[in-house]
This record gives structure tokens, C-alpha cells and sequence, in this order.
């Protein structure tokens, strides 16, 4: 198999770039000083937009040097063309440096510097194939900007990040993006036919010595003020208001044990969502997946989970955090406190998570969610140069009667624009026992065909729902899709059309549903984004068998002035909330214009409308997301932001009726590297029968302060 994969890959030469050690340190202030003449440098970027391998339109020179406790990195970014942009909303420089500190071939960290002075951190997992933009740490960058060039200069504290000190080179790669024309330029090319930047084909960075032996510790305490009101409070005094105002405190630290290893703990941490996560109209027999915000389940995530696909066909998500603390109702189960343990020792990576919730009772003392403890162990290893396997065990239990367990393991190997995974779970919840299997392929075969597919079989009384999200329990399903990738010329930039069919056995169901499509994807050299697909087959489901088709269109386009979304789908399917198969539609427009550089205004929302076996629409759904962001500088922010759902029946436009309307602001003030002030207010309100009426009314005060040593 690896011999018949490798026949498809033509691997670019590697380049090697040199860290040079020096007794004085540059300064990081965005000028690039004399004591960078003494760093290796390397200025051989490629086009990997719109052009994949093609020449650079500008020249770009990239230095590194290193001290015993940091390295340090300089871009110079030449601008003969393009006079370069630097604003704080908006399309803008940018320049990324990637850096593989273990030499795992598979994950790695990312650290991007915009022209404006902003800068992001994060991971790259799955050789690539996923990006974690949640990840933090302490670094430093600065940018200054020139008529035909600007620079930037970075410092990153070893002991910011995780490395193998055995390591005789990292792996390294540069990316820059000219905003003028969004033609993005890479170091060591990765084609863009394999996803365009992979750890495992990055180039190679030699001569660096990290000489940080030092324990690493981060303590983080957290003050903060809550205001908090819902529907059964009533508040007519000074008096009333006082009491429902919260002083709180909390404490979450980080000590990295070894350059490797590191401990995070949390008491009585403040999980509220200062933005609560956005409505969802969902008419499938499916809940909907939320997002992982949280600080203390995102740090180190990526040691519990099990590898994910490039094509997006699904995970066995045996272990979610976010059932850690979930919400019932509007009010969050209390965490008393938390444990993990993280480790990277040579190419494994090991993981521990302990955390207890406090029960949650209603206004009558009942219990409503009991008291639970959860655990979570993980390994991960390589097998071979582009192989990896791992097994996660996570389970929470409240009594001997009311556990739940599960124990998962994947494979994954990738190599190229080849990406295969393969895993499998079993689960114990309460005594029923029950197992899952999922595969997911991506490529591209003979260098101009893309293929993927994916085959899940999932068994009846396969139950994570108090540790994982895994909810279609009794599916089986299949799905296989290939067709030829173009390099076009003029406007168009890339086509790809993929020809594809499946089938699904739904839970409940003993027949099998089928379809066969074709997807269009065009991607253009003015920066818009295409996508045209169709859809028909049978539908068995509900006790029903019924023919479907299907439709959907979006495109997006960007600019230096304005991000424009909008499409739209139509299809036929069984509509669980009316519980009749009929035809259902979409559309959405989203519009996002810039002022001044400082201002982002976003207009725009959806329709759903539900129609019945008539064709006859009876419903409109239309949710609406107003926002204006504000940045005064690049380490303060102000968001405003409103989320209106309106109900429509059938199209009787003047009976229009509010569902909920959530109404918010967020004061951000980033004074320190992980240290914030937020001043927050967030009202939701929800269809009482008589108009409007308050379900919860929040405003906090919170101070985050790093203490790091």
C-alpha cells in the first residue's frame, strides 16, 4: 500500500535553513538591526496562490538566531509592487512562521504576524489536515512598515512552547500573503493539491540548541464581578439588583514539569460564554455540535481526541468536553475543579484528565444533573514515518448506576495528497454495551484525479451521550466521490468537479437510502469561491421510503474593503419537527465592510422556509446577525453584536412574530501576553405568547492577570 501511494507523490527537495546562536539579542521592535546580518538567511519562496509553484511577485528574506532562551525570527518583506497594507480590520500583510519542535512529522505550531502589529498563535494537527486556532502562549512580535517593504521581528521563550531536546533539527516553513493581490507565498512548497502546508513535508531548520532547562509555571488568577437575572427574578430596587451581583474568584495554573511535560489544574473556573453559542435552526433528527471555547479544555486539546480527516465526513467523538460543565436549560453545571497531565516524549504523546461537577438543582431543590466525576486517558504514537496510532479512554460516572464509558483507537496514515483514517470505538453506558467503526479516505490519484470517501458503521446501542458526541447510533453509511482537477487559465485559477454516490441506513430503518451527485468547485484569480452541487436518490426514513434531490450554491468573495457571503440549498427530506416529508430551502447573505480600518460592520442573515407535501410554504424562519467590531488599537476591542430569530407562518409577512433576540457588547483589553480585562453584558430574550420576555440578563466584569516564571 505504501509502495502504491508513493507512486502518486512527487516530493519537492527539502531546504534546510541554519539558526545562528548570538551573545546579544536583537530587539523586538519591527527594525531589523546590524545583529541580524549575522543570521543564515533564505529568501527562495514560491507562489502557492493563485499560481502553485510559481514565481514570487515580490522577494521576501527570512533570518533566525537564537540566545540560551529564545529564537528569534525576521521577515523582511520587499514591496516593489504592492505598497504595502496595514490595517486593523480588513484584508492586510501577513507573514507565518511554522515550526515542528519535536520533529513529530504530524503536529506542529503556528505563529502569525498581520502588518497592523496583530499577531495569532495556534496548532497544526493531523499533519495539517485540521488547524486549532484556540492554542495560546507568550511570544512577542512587532512590525514596521516602509514604502516598499515592512518588518517583522519575533521572539519566542523556548519554554513557550513544547520540544524535544534530543531533536537534532525542527521542522520549519515560512508563508507570507501580499494583501494588494492575496498571492500567497510559501518557503518550502507543499502543491496545493496536498492541502497546502503539511508538517511532514516542511523544511528543515538545523543548528538549534534551546538552552531553557528551567521549570515553566503560569499562574493565573481570575477576579470577577457577575451581574446575573433571569425570568424568575424580580427586580425593582436598588436592593434587588445588589443582590444578584457576585463577587467570584478563580485560579487555573500551568507548570510545565519538563520541556516536554506540563500540568494544568483549575478551581471553581468562570465557564460562562460571554457570546452563548449561536442559534441553530435544525429541522434533522441530529443535535447540533458546539464548539470547544473554554481556556482549560482547549489548552493541550489535541492530546484528546482522535484524529480527524481531511474531507470533514465525521469522527467518532468519544470523548467532548464540552459534556464537562454542559448546559442545562440556560444555566451551566457548576466545575468544582480540574486536573490534566500532558506529555510528549519522543514521537508519543500521553494524556490525563480528571474533573468533578457540582450537582445542579432547580428552584425546588431537585436534583436535576447529580454530582459527576470524569476522567480521560490518552496515547499517541508514530508507527512509521507517516503513520500514527492512538487510543483514547474517557468515562464519567455519578454512581454505580449511572456511568458511562468508552474506549476509542484510530489509525492514520498520510503522505502526500494522500490522507487515509480508519477508527473504531466501543462504549458502556449503564450496561449497554455497543461499538462504532468509521474510515475516511482523501487524495489525488494519477496527479490530476481527487477522490475521497468515507464508510461508517455505527451499532444500535453505540451510547457516548454523557462523554462524547457520537449521535447517530444504528447508522450505517457510505460515500465515494472522484473527478478531475483543472488548473485553469485566465480569471479561472482552479476547477474541480467530483462526480459522487453513497448510501445510508438511518437508525430505525431496515431499508437502505441511496443518491448519486456531481459537486463544482471554482476557485478565481480576482478571490472569489465557488461552489455548485446537485443531488437524487431514494430516501428510506421515519417508516418511509421517498425520492430526494437536492441543490446548493454558495459563493464568497473577498477584498480589500468588504467579505461577501451568500447561497443558498433546496431539498426534500423528512422534516422532524412538523414529522412529513416535504421540500425545505435555505438562503444566506452576510456582508462585512471596513472602515477606516478600525471598523467592521456586518450585515446580513438567513431564511429557512419549511414547506409541506403541497408544496405550500408553511414557514419562514429568518435569523438575523447585525455586528459592529471595533479595534481601537491592536490589543483593545469593542464588539457589538445582536442575534434576532423571527417566525413567519406560512408567508403572512404581517403576522411576523419574534422568537428570541440576544442582544450584547464585550469590552476586550489584552494589557498583557494571556492577560485580559473583559467587561461584558449579554441579554437574551425569547416569545413569552405575549411579546418579548427576559430569559437571562448577565453583565460581568472579569480580570485575568499571567503570572509566569
Amino acid at each position: 500500500m505504501y509502495l502504491i501511494l508513493a507512486l502518486f507523490v512527487t516530493a519537492a527537495p527539502t531546504k534546510t535553513v541554519n539558526v545562528t546562536t548570538v551573545a546579544t539579542p536583537p530587539r523586538i521592535d519591527g527594525r531589523i538591526e546590524e545583529v541580524w546580518s549575522q543570521a543564515d538567511s533564505s529568501d527562495d519562496f514560491v507562489q502557492s496562490w493563485p499560481d502553485d509553484g510559481g514565481a514570487a511577485s515580490e522577494r521576501t528574506v527570512v533570518r533566525l538566531l537564537q540566545d540560551d532562551g529564545n529564537l528569534y525570527v525576521a521577515f523582511r518583506c520587499y514591496a516593489a509592487r504592492h505598497r504595502p497594507v496595514a490595517v486593523l480590520y480588513g484584508l492586510e500583510e501577513e507573514v507565518t512562521l511554522f515550526l515542528d519542535p519535536t520533529d513529530s512529522r504530524s503536529n506542529g505550531y503556528f505563529f502569525r504576524v498581520y502588518g497592523s502589529g496583530l499577531y495569532l498563535d495556534g496548532m497544526l494537527l493531523d499533519d495539517g489536515n485540521n488547524w486549532d486556532w484556540s492554542w495560546d502562549c507568550v511570544w512577542y512580535a512587532a512590525t514596521k512598515m516602509y514604502d516598499d517593504r515592512y518588518e517583522v521581528e519575533i521572539r519566542i521563550p523556548f519554554k513557550s512552547i513544547r520540544y524535544r531536546p534530543d531533536a537534532v533539527e525542527w521542522g520549519v516553513n515560512f508563508d507570507r500573503m501580499i494583501a494588494a493581490n492575496q498571492e500567497r507565498l510559501v518557503w518550502q512548497h507543499v502543491p496545493e493539491e496536498e492541502g497546502g502546508m503539511r508538517v511532514s513535508n516542511a523544511g528543515r531548520l538545523a543548528g538549534v540548541d534551546p538552552q531553557a532547562r528551567g521549570y515553566y509555571f503560569e499562574l493565573y488568577p481570575e477576579g470577577f464581578v457577575r451581574y446575573d437575572q433571569d425570568a424568575r427574578d424580580t427586580v425593582k430596587t436598588v436592593a434587588d439588583i445588589a443582590e444578584r451581583v457576585r463577587p467570584r474568584a478563580s485560579l487555573n495554573l500551568k507548570w510545565d514539569l519538563t520541556p516536554q511535560t506540563s500540568l494544568n489544574a483549575t478551581v471553581l473556573p468562570d465557564f460562562a460564554q460571554i457570546e452563548a453559542d449561536p442559534y441553530s435552526f435544525n429541522l434533522s433528527r441530529y443535535p447540533t455540535y458546539l464548539s470547544e471555547r473554554r481556556p482549560f479544555f482547549v489548552e493541550g486539546r489535541e492530546f484528546f481526541r482522535m484524529t480527524g480527516s481531511r474531507n470533514g465526513y465525521g469522527s467518532l467523538n468519544t470523548f467532548d468536553s464540552r459534556r464537562i460543565g454542559k448546559a442545562v436549560g440556560q444555566e451551566p453545571v457548576p466545575i468544582l475543579g480540574g486536573l490534566k497531565l500532558t506529555s510528549r516524549q519522543g514521537f508519543t504523546n500521553l494524556g490525563a484528565i480528571g474533573a468533578y461537577t457540582d450537582a445542579l438543582k432547580d428552584t425546588g431543590g431537585n436534583v436535576i444533573e447529580p454530582r459527576r466525576a470524569f476522567g480521560v486517558l490518552s496515547g499517541r504514537t508514530r508507527i512509521a514515518e507517516q503513520t500514527t496510532g492512538g487510543l483514547i479512554f474517557s468515562g464519567t460516572m455519578a454512581d454505580a448506576d449511572d456511568y458511562n464509558f468508552a474506549l476509542g483507537g484510530d489509525w492514520n496514515f498520510s503522505t502526500g495528497p494522500h490522507n487515509a483514517v480508519i477508527q473504531a470505538a466501543a462504549s458502556d453506558r449503564n450496561g449497554k454495551t455497543g461499538w462504532g467503526l468509521n474510515s475516511t479516505y482523501s487524495g489525488l490519484l494519477n496527479g490530476n484525479i481527487a477522490a475521497e470517501g468515507a464508510l461508517q458503521a455505527i451499532s444500535d446501542s453505540f451510547d457516548v451521550t454523557d462523554i462524547g458526541f457520537v449521535p447517530w447510533a444504528g447508522r450505517v453509511q457510505f460515500h465515494a466521490a472522484a473527478g478531475p482537477r483543472f488548473r485553469g487559465r485566465g480569471e479561472l485559477a482552479r476547477l474541480t468537479v467530483m462526480p459522487r454516490l453513497g448510501f445510508t441506513r438511518e437508525p430505525g430503518s431496515d431499508n437502505l437510502s441511496y443518491g448519486a451527485g456531481v459537486g463544482a468547485n471554482a476557485s478565481l484569480r480576482s478571490n472569489c469561491y465557488i461552489y455548485v452541487g446537485g443531488e437524487a436518490g431514494q430516501q428510506a426514513e421515519a417508516d418511509t421510503q421517498f425520492p430526494v434531490n437536492s441543490l446548493n450554491l454558495s459563493v464568497e468573495k473577498t477584498h480589500l474593503k468588504y467579505n461577501l457571503s451568500f447561497g443558498g440549498n433546496a431539498g426534500r427530506g423528512y422534516n422532524y419537527s412538523r414529522g412529513f416529508v416535504a421540500y425545505n430551502a435555505s438562503d444566506w447573505l452576510y456582508y462585512t465592510f471596513y472602515i477606516a480600518g478600525h471598523v467592521a460592520v456586518v450585515v446580513g442573515g438567513s431564511n429557512n422556509w419549511e414547506l409541506d407535501p403541497q408544496n405550500r410554504v408553511v414557514g419562514v424562519t429568518t435569523v438575523a446577525r447585525p455586528r459592529v467590531d471595533v479595534r481601537l488599537n491592536s490589543k483593545t476591542s469593542i464588539n457589538l453584536y445582536d442575534e434576532i430569530v423571527l417566525r413567519t407562518p406560512e408567508t403572512r409577512w404581517d403576522s411576523t412574530q419574534f422568537r428570541s433576540n440576544r442582544i450584547g457588547c464585550l469590552f476586550s483589553w489584552n494589557f498583557l501576553p494571556k492577560s485580559w480585562l473583559y467587561v461584558a453584558f449579554n441579554d437574551f430574550r425569547f416569545d413569552s405568547g405575549e411579546g418579548l420576555a427576559l430569559a437571562s440578563r448577565v453583565g460581568a466584569v472579569k480580570l485575568r492577570y499571567l503570572f509566569y516564571f
